[in-house]
């Protein structure tokens, strides 16, 4: 079959500016009329958004430590037809993984989907030293396809002439663009990435801004036949038998049950393979929100994701109606199931600075917001109590990343806690997944490929809530 094109852009490490870069790049080559699938290296909400958004298409992750070699093949291949571009926006610095073997890296995913990399250099005060630097990434994994190098944060021309003669005198690796420095940076940061798209407003013109900087100052041509022309011993790309549909176990006949998912600007951080996990598996999916005062419709399920409840904790507080909605679909034994955000939106309060904001009570916990991670990385936890969701003693992989603290209430005796994390934070003394009667919160993320046993019984214990209710 014919050749997917694929591109990798990767940085030499966190900062270097490779998502704005990226982001400029898929809106430029939109724009250009060719059909961008975007992709994520690694467990990050916010960049996937942002790609999306400027590729005008869903964006997926591809993570090496949630998903197996032949899943993340399995999962470009049933996302990216041989007719889109796929551009992946890599993450931290193209080597670096959860180990001295760099395993999981930018440079792992690469040789796993034969795809050329185009490495993203700030280079700030460097000339001379920038091919020093080019060429020993070369030399360090030799089997990697470096196809190119885009220096960005360059200081004038003649800053721009220099690197590019010394990075392609000293090595045979292509200078795709060099790019000034963009002052100030078009999306400001916050302590989780990027600043959502939601609280940003005029993002389409942003991505549009972006793509001038990189039609004038990339050479998007040359580029694109990099993504085009395929990796010295490339294996020929497989049939492209894998639907969708084939990454997930065969639902289990019966009647559709109605999960609800809230997405807004409170919580939002979904994968979407989770949301077709659960639509697979035979969920009816109605998308909600926690700042809308409109009534919900019956439900047999809730999900809640992550997020930045924070931001918006004035306007869940004063929603009387959904949370007394939420507590009712607790009390009753409706299958909650609630990732970080979600959880602290169920806790009795969210405190951010010197203000305490009353949220759902469903728990009796409490979270505080801080200044630094209180759990940040990949994670491995172990399910030590029986709950509607994973199998006892099964191992999850997942991860987590949150400023938050958790509190337990003053008469909180003994918290029924269901995974006790191997790797990782968790909530309290490396305990996570607090578990009351049907509602199951962690901060740990998990993805639905990495856990194929949570959408089937996720729809198992909504059809048993209905049946109940009935």
């Amino acid at each position: 079959m014919s050749y997917r094109p694929r591109l990798i852009l990767a940085g030499l490490s966190g900062g270097s500016g490779k998502t704005t870069i990226t982001l400029g790049v898929a809106r430029a080559w939109v724009r250009h009329g060719r059909k961008v699938k975007p992709y994520k290296k690694g467990p990050d909400y916010i960049d996937a958004v942002w790609l999306g958004l400027a590729a005008r298409a869903t964006a997926a992750n591809l993570d090496p430590f949630l998903m197996s070699s032949a899943t993340l093949r399995n999962l470009f291949f049933a996302t990216a037809s041989p007719d889109d571009l796929a551009l992946v926006e890599g993450n931290r610095g193209l080597f670096d993984g959860k180990d001295v073997d760099g395993s999981c890296s930018t440079a792992h995913l690469a040789r796993t989907l034969d795809a050329p990399v185009v490495l993203v250099m700030d280079c700030t005060k460097m000339t001379r030293t920038a091919a020093a630097v080019v060429g020993g990434i070369q030399k360090f994994e030799p089997e990697l396809n470096l196809a190119g190098v885009v220096c960005n944060r360059t200081a004038g021309e003649r800053h721009r002439a220099i690197l590019r003669r010394a990075i392609e005198h000293y090595t045979d690796v292509p200078v795709l663009g060099c790019l000034p420095k963009i002052d100030p940076d078009p999306i400001p940061e916050r302590h989780m990435g990027l600043v959502s798209h939601r609280e940003h407003h005029g993002a389409d013109a942003i991505l549009d801004q972006l793509a001038d900087v990189a039609g004038q100052w990339i050479d998007l041509d040359r580029l694109l036949a990099v993504a085009e022309t395929p990796t010295p011993g490339h294996t020929p790309d497989t049939p492209a038998a894998t639907a969708a549909s084939d990454l997930w176990p065969a639902a289990i006949p019966g009647e559709p049950v109605r999960i609800g998912y809230v997405r807004d600007a409170a919580l939002w951080f979904y994968y979407e393979e989770n949301l077709d996990a659960l639509r697979a598996a035979g969920a009816e999916l109605v998308e909600l929100s926690v700042l809308d005062t409109a009534p919900w419709p019956e439900l047999h399920g809730l999900y809640l994701g992550g997020g930045f409840p924070e931001t918006q904790a004035a306007d869940i507080a004063a929603n009387h109606g959904v949370l007394d909605h939420i507590r009712t679909l607790a009390r009753t034994g409706a299958p909650i199931y609630a990732e970080c955000g979600g959880f602290m939106f169920l806790g009795e309060n969210l405190t951010v600075g010197d203000v305490t904001y009353p949220m759902a009570g469903v728990l009796p916990v409490s979270t505080t917001l801080c200044a630094k991670p209180q759990g940040l990385g990949y994670t491995e936890a172990r399910v030590t109590r029986e709950n509607p969701f994973f199998a006892k003693d099964s191992l999850l992989r997942g991860h987590e990343f949150h400023y938050s603290r958790c509190i337990a209430a003053p008469d909180a005796v003994t918290l029924p806690m269901a995974l006790h994390m191997e790797r990782g934070t968790g909530m309290l003394d490396h305990d996570d997944g607090l578990l009351l009667d049907n509602t199951f919160a962690a901060y740990n993320h998990i993805h639905a490929l990495s856990t194929p046993q949570w959408a089937p019984n996720f729809i198992a214990a909504a059809r048993a809530y209905r049946a109940r209710r009935r």
